[in-house]
């Protein structure tokens, strides 16, 4: 993906923009935290955006989709960082109805895939057990039971999990824990019996839940894909949702960066506007140089994905990891920069502190990353 968007893309920009910054300000987003909404995301927003065709950028024709391809979901997703909106974007669309078209069969996508994308489902992936993403650490188990399986074990910040329709609930059927051998996925509706979804309150405002899965029964047609043999295809699921987490972190990044920007040129310290002083220009100047290796490395792994590279794992990896260290960057200089004012909950600039710390511990850190990085590259 070149750094200089096509006319196509910069339509869907220019719409998304439109769209965003009408319905889904950060106003908004305050708006469902003081309400305590009990969905955690407006539902009128989303039947807009399914309407626009978001649910559907990267699905086939086949299933209702547009196939206009991952570079524009990335469009889609660094708009939606600006203005910090909730959506299932991340949660239904690229990682639940994404990891059905990876493993599903043919019905799978006609019913879970093609729901998305109409609007009427929601998914959400259930993977991670501890405190930090480490996906292979799977200790939920599902054992065979007649025609079907039992499934026991418990999931931890699920991304919109309590407003799911169903659950992908990835589990160890085989295998040592860590080992990427041995695991199966299933598909569980939220009203099994059984299921207890408990919802989280995120330091961001964002949605995730806690999961229970005490002898819940499915049939032998929820599982999707092999069993023992799903880890190849979640693993490529799981960095298409770290490349939309990262093209949303540099929307907000940039977002937090041109606010600061404006506020420097408008207020005054001792008669003299404070962008005039050297020390901040420096590190606007950092900022700057921080935030075009990010969108470097970003589009470099929106393009892997369209172009079927197989550098995709070490783009995504690299993408979420200079994501996770730029968006800090600019959110903590941004509030620095602000002053006392940035403190203050009446000041949108700490929305964006609190969305950093949160988003960059979603599908892996930093450090998770770079680690990952470095064992890919053979190092």
């Amino acid at each position: 993906m070149a750094l200089v968007l096509n006319e196509e893309q910069r339509i869907l920009r220019d719409s998304a923009r439109d769209v965003l910054s009408t319905h889904a300000p950060v106003s908004a987003l305050r708006k469902l935290r003081d309400n305590k909404d009990p969905d955690g995301i407006s539902r009128d927003l989303w039947k807009q955006l399914v309407e626009l065709g978001w649910s559907g950028m990267a699905v086939p024709e086949t299933y209702g989709g547009s196939e206009f391809g991952f570079q524009g979901v990335g469009i889609a997703f660094e708009e939606a960082g600006r203005t910090l909106a909730a959506t299932p974007m991340l949660s239904s669309v690229v990682l639940g109805a994404g990891l059905v078209m990876e493993l599903g069969n043919d019905a799978q996508r006609e019913t879970l895939v093609a729901g998305v994308v109409r609007g009427e489902t929601l998914l959400a992936l259930a993977i991670d057990e501890q405190p930090r993403h480490q996906p292979l650490n799977i200790e939920t188990t599902a054992r065979v039971d007649g025609n079907g399986y039992v499934l026991n074990g418990a999931k931890r910040f699920v991304l919109d999990g309590h407003i799911a329709d169903t659950l992908l609930v990835v589990t160890r059927t085989s295998g040592a824990n860590d080992d990427p051998n041995g695991l199966s996925v299933f598909a569980i509706p939220v009203s099994a019996e059984g299921l207890t979804v408990t919802r989280t309150w995120m330091v961001d405002s964002r949605n995730a839940a806690n999961i229970e899965l005490n002898n819940v029964r499915c049939d032998a047609n929820a599982l999707i894909g092999p069993v023992d043999g799903a880890g190849g295809g979640l693993e490529r699921v799981l960095d298409l949702g770290r490349i939309a987490l990262a093209a949303e972190m540099l929307g907000s990044a940039q977002e937090a960066f041109d606010r600061t920007l404006a506020y420097l040129k408008m207020r005054e310290q001792f008669g003299v506007l404070i962008g005039t002083f050297q020390a901040l220009k420096h590190r606007m100047a950092l900022m700057f140089s921080e935030l075009e290796l990010c969108r470097s490395a970003v589009y470099g792994a929106l393009s892997a994905v369209d172009e079927g590279a197989t550098s995709v794992a070490l783009m995504a990896s690299l993408a979420k990891s200079q994501a996770g260290k730029t968006f800090e960057l600019v959110a903590d200089e941004a509030l620095q920069m602000h002053g006392g004012i940035g403190m203050t909950d009446d000041e949108e600039i700490g929305f964006f502190l609190k969305r950093a710390r949160a988003a960059q511990h979603t599908l892996g850190d930093a450090v998770f990353h770079r680690d990952r990085y470095a064992r890919l590259a053979g190092y």
